[in-house]
């Protein structure tokens, strides 16, 4: 890597022999990379603007404007190190009690304070509205991390305290029905739960008094429709805090609709 005559700026070259330019900045110690550019020019308008961000304590978030060079997700970073004392490479914000990811400049999500270090270390992407980390090699829904399931509806799964589906503070995110095929619903002032399968359209297995149970009779209305030669595969429920007896003996004593031991290919 050779220096550049411009302060703060590397020129280097890629792998087929086109030449490319890093611009870095250092800060409170602590040396920044701001990213590479194909241009020296554009290398030391981002080095510029970076000096200004961190000069500037006039500069916020919604300074930034499309006519900069410097990449919005560095921009962020740099005034959350400005302003907070720690630099982190994604594009999060640092409040009091919470913290801000920012998509976009217009688009953002609050996480609790609890969650930084993961999404510290992990991107959030977008395809579509479906919002997703790489955890492990694989794709893991956002809201996947806190119990909404990929087929879970909002209003009817799931909800939000504030009505605002951006907040994914803990204490924002009220989880209706957590299983598979599960309905939480009200009968004379008590809460109760129905389980509904679907064969082609939906079939009310039954209502329950717990949520566990009506989970257990999702997985045994399943059970018997695959024993019947329903070729379907069903993603059946695994009931938390259950011992296999305690399963056991709910599985072997909940009811099921006649209509599913009806139900035939």
């Amino acid at each position: 890597m050779k220096k550049n005559n411009s302060i703060g700026v590397y020129e280097t070259t890629l792998k087929d022999g086109t030449p490319s330019f890093r611009a870095s900045i250092t800060y409170c110690g602590k040396h920044i990379a701001l990213g590479s550019f194909p241009s020296r020019k554009d290398a030391s308008k981002v080095y510029r603007e970076a000096k200004r961000v961190l000069n500037r304590l006039s500069i916020d978030i919604d300074s930034y404007t499309s006519s900069m060079t410097l990449p919005f997700e560095k921009f962020v970073s740099l005034i959350n190190y400005r302003d907070k004392g720690m630099y982190i490479a994604n594009p999060i914000y640092l409040e009091k009690k919470y913290f801000t990811y920012y998509l976009s400049k217009d688009e953002k999500l609050k996480f609790d304070i609890d969650d930084l270090f993961y999404y510290s270390s992990h991107k959030i992407m977008r395809r579509g509205s479906h919002l997703f980390v790489a955890d492990y090699g694989s794709q893991l829904s956002v809201l996947q991390r806190y119990g909404i399931n990929s087929y879970s509806v909002r209003g009817r799964d799931y909800r939000f305290a504030n009505d605002d589906p951006t907040d994914l503070r803990y204490e924002n995110i009220i989880i209706l029905n957590r299983y598979r095929g599960v309905r939480q619903f009200a009968e004379k002032g008590f809460v109760r739960y129905k389980a509904v399968i679907h064969v082609k359209s939906n079939y009310v297995i039954g209502k329950y008094n717990s949520e566990a149970e009506a989970a257990i009779a999702y997985n045994k209305a399943a059970d018997i429709l695959i024993k019947n030669g329903i070729k379907k595969n069903f993603s059946v429920n695994y009931v938390e805090d259950l011992t296999p007896s305690q399963y056991a003996d709910i599985y072997h004593k909940t009811k099921i609709s006649d209509k599913i031991y009806g139900l035939k290919v």
